[in-house]
Formats: C-alpha cells, structure tokens, sequence
C-alpha cells in the first residue's frame, strides 16, 4: 500500500455509508493522528495517544466508537470526558455530525453550568452516547439517572488538562462504574509521569502513540519584544497597529489581568473581550461565540478559560506576559498557524523574565528573536471591530429548532443575502447567528416581528 493510499479513508474498515458521509463532510485524507490511531482502535485496542486540539483526534475516537454502537440497545455505550463544557460541546457537535451515517443514534450532553433535569429527562428516554465533563457525569451517576453497565468505549480527551484542573479523584469515581471489558482510549497534549500514572490503573496493555504537532515552528513567526513593566500595554497597541491582525487572543496570567487588558484595548478602538474563572457558563458561552464567529476580534483570556477553543485561521497569538512553563508557551502558539496558515506568536517579557526566554529556547531547540516596541511601524487611528453581529434569539433545540430554520427565515420572508450569514449555533433554550454588520439591523427588526418555525421569537443584538 503507497503512503496516499495509506492515508485515505477507505483503507481502514468503515462501512460504505460512514465513507461517503465523510467525503460529504470534507474529510478527505486522516490526519497523522487519524491514520496512527484509528486501525488499534478499530481493532478494539486500548490507545493511549499525544495529540493537540487541532490535530483532529475527536474524529479518531468517534470513527471508532461508533463503528460499536448497537442503535436498537437504547443505552450508554460510548463515554467522552472533557475537561469543559466548551471541549465537550465541540465534541458532541462533531460526533453527531460523524453519526448521520448511522441512523437513530442519540446523544447526550453532560456538563455543568445547565439544568439537570432535561439531562435527567434524556437519559431516562434512553441514548448510546454521552458526552461530558467530569463533575457533572458524576452528579449523575451518584444519583443512578446514569448507568454505565453497557459501556463499550470509555474516552479521556485532553487527560492532561483534567489531571491539571483537579478532576483526578472525580476520574477515578467514574472509571469504578464501568465495566472492566471496557475499551478505554487516552488522548492527552502532553505525557507527563501523572498521564502514564492513570493510564496504568485505567487500561490494560494500552497501543502508544505520538503524533507530532501540526503547529510547526516554521508556520509560526515568534517574536519576543522586552519591555519595561510599565511598557505592556503601550507595545500591546503597537503589535496590534502593525500586524493590525483581525483575529487575535491573548493570554494573561490574572483574571484582573484579562479586565484590564480588555478594557485597555476597548479604550483604543481595538474590540475586545475578556474571559476567565469568574464567568458563569451563560457568560463563558455568548463570550466564546462573539469570538469565534467573528463578531469580536480580539480575545483576551487565561489559560484554563481558553482551554478546548478550536478556532481556525487564529492570525496571531500575543502572550502579555510568559508562562513559567515552556509547555504552556507551545500550546498557547499552537493555536496559530494551523492548516499551513501563517501565524503570528508575539510575547511580551521584561529584563526580570529573560530566563523564561532562555528555558523556552532549551524547550523547543529554537533561538528566540528578540526586539523592541520602537521597531514597529504605528498605525495610530487604527480601528479594530468584528466583521459580523452576534443576534440572540429566545428559542432553541427544546423549541425543536434548527440551523436551516434560521437560515431559510432571513434569507426567505427576511430577504437577506445568504453571504450575510455566518455561523449558526443552537443550544437548548436560545440560537445565536451571526450576521454581517450591514444586514444585521434588518435581521433584528425582521426576527422581532417576525416567525421561525411558526412560533414568534424576539431577538436582541449580543454587545
């Protein structure tokens, strides 16, 4: 078999439906993670696989879970753990667009920060898939409206990153409410002592992979500009009138450190929204979508709160001040530069900090270009703003409705081009759509007055 062949779809064992569902899809060669893990876990094989967000490893565990999926035996066949509700909603969102080849296979969503009695309420109604975080999945099972005891496949995505937020006892709680012929696969960013630790009490002579990152450091312009403490946010300013970069995030170490940096940006028409450990879910989600929808620009966040953001075409990364860990400066630039996409990775340091630089250098076997503020060409009027509007509307998947309802609406009876349109996402009691800044006057006024699905709706710009 040649190394293209090797790399297509069709030579692994899915079913005919599965394959045409991905050409559908755009799926059109696995990824390196796709084409190392997907034969021992079609295989039945326990994993244990180095993989980043990004890489595309929620494919890899999806293609095989659902290769094992029984659609007549209405029970919990396949868990994914996450780290987040965020992580967990990208997934679920991923997977069910994997399952359309297999019909009737539901899915349930787990996670803090929503009710539990519509969680409760489908898993009595029964589903082969449950997607969640780890607190909330033990809520569940603590209370019986979750049984386990048919469990096939047992995923722990971004392992790493649990272990880090605390969830390790929680973890283990879960692990003892399954069956032990269960198949168990590890995907983790990083294999520290802890990961091998818990890859040994949870599996049983488990396939290790390592997929190198896709974020390779000659897509990924870094530089580090030395500051004096009180320079930060006047080269932040400058970085952003050079490069003038329409997407944007940038990490800070603080959660006042995220307001502040927000509202400095704000301050010079530069949009920006923060995020952090002080948001309530509600907040974290309309933040999230501003952003990846392109309603806002620039996102300024700590660490934990980025965690599980996938967006694609990230133009630039700015560290506002490094990380202690070389690990964490890698994975915050390897948001940038994916898909072979040029990227941007810019970090502010101060004389007090150059040993920071210096670890990162032995770290990734790399020189660090170093340089100055005053080297940047200033655009000095320079406005910054999302290309789109984020409009709520006041119903959701609990009032039956669909991306294709809001999209027919506005481009129907609303008359708005279908270019205006950008990204759709619907959760249990709301939609969100973004809609182009010039259309998204007439999207409003059109969905306050007017119906989709039959029902009347009222609808609000996010700011």
């Amino acid at each position: 078999m040649s190394n293209s062949e090797s790399q297509d779809f069709s030579s692994i064992n899915l079913s005919a439906a599965q394959l045409e569902n991905l050409q559908q899809l755009g799926y059109t060669k696995m990824t390196p993670v796709q084409a190392i893990s997907l034969p021992p876990i079609l295989q039945g094989k326990d994993l244990i696989a180095q993989a980043k967000t990004g890489s595309g490893k929620t494919a890899a565990f999806g293609l095989g879970l659902l290769q094992k999926i029984n659609a007549s035996d209405l029970r919990i066949q396949a868990l994914i753990l996450c780290p987040t509700r965020e992580l967990a909603d990208q997934v679920g969102k991923e997977l069910r667009r994997l399952a359309r080849a297999t019909p009737n296979i539901k899915l349930v969503s787990l996670c803090g920060g929503k009710p539990f009695g519509p969680q409760k309420g489908s898993l009595i109604h029964g589903a082969h898939i449950a997607v969640g975080t780890p607190g909330r999945v033990l809520d569940h099972l603590s209370k019986k409206t979750l049984r386990l005891h048919a469990l096939k496949t047992f995923v722990l995505d971004e392992a790493d990153r649990m272990l880090d937020m605390g969830f390790a006892e929680d973890m283990q709680h879960i692990v003892e409410h399954t069956p032990n012929h269960r198949q168990t696969l590890l995907f983790s960013a990083t294999f520290p002592d802890s990961i091998q630790h818990i890859s040994r009490r949870f599996q049983k002579n488990p396939t290790q992979v390592k997929v190198e990152s896709q974020h390779q450091a000659e897509v990924i312009e870094q530089i580090f500009y030395h500051v004096q403490k009180h320079e930060r946010n006047n080269t932040l300013l400058a970085l952003f009138e050079h490069y003038q970069p329409q997407s944007t995030l940038v990490f800070c170490r603080t959660k006042i450190q995220c307001d502040q940096v927000a509202a400095h940006l704000n301050s010079h028409n530069i949009q920006a929204l923060a995020i952090h450990g002080d948001f309530d879910q509600r907040e974290r989600d309309r933040v999230l979508l501003q952003f990846s929808n392109h309603s806002c620009p620039v996102l300024v966040a700590t660490d934990v709160a980025a965690r599980g953001l996938d967006i694609k075409l990230l133009e630039a990364v700015i560290n506002y001040e490094l990380p202690h860990d070389p690990e964490i400066y890698v994975h915050r630039i390897g948001r940038t530069g994916r898909a072979g996409e040029q990227g941007r990775a810019f970090s502010l340091f101060t004389s007090a900090e150059q040993q920071r630089i210096n670890t990162i250098e032995t770290f990734t076997n790399a020189p660090a270009i170093q340089d100055v503020y005053a080297s940047l060409n200033r655009h000095s009027n320079l406005k910054i703003y999302g290309a789109m509007t984020t409009i709520e509307i006041n119903a959701g998947r609990k009032n039956k409705i669909r991306p294709g309802d809001l999209l027919g609406a506005l481009t129907g009876d609303g008359g708005l081009p279908a270019e205006a349109i950008g990204k759709i996402d619907i959760f249990d009691q709301a939609s969100f759509v973004a809609v182009k800044n010039s259309s998204a006057k007439a999207a409003v006024e059109y969905l306050d007055q007017g119906r989709v699905k039959g029902k009347i709706v009222r609808a609000r710009r996010l700011v």
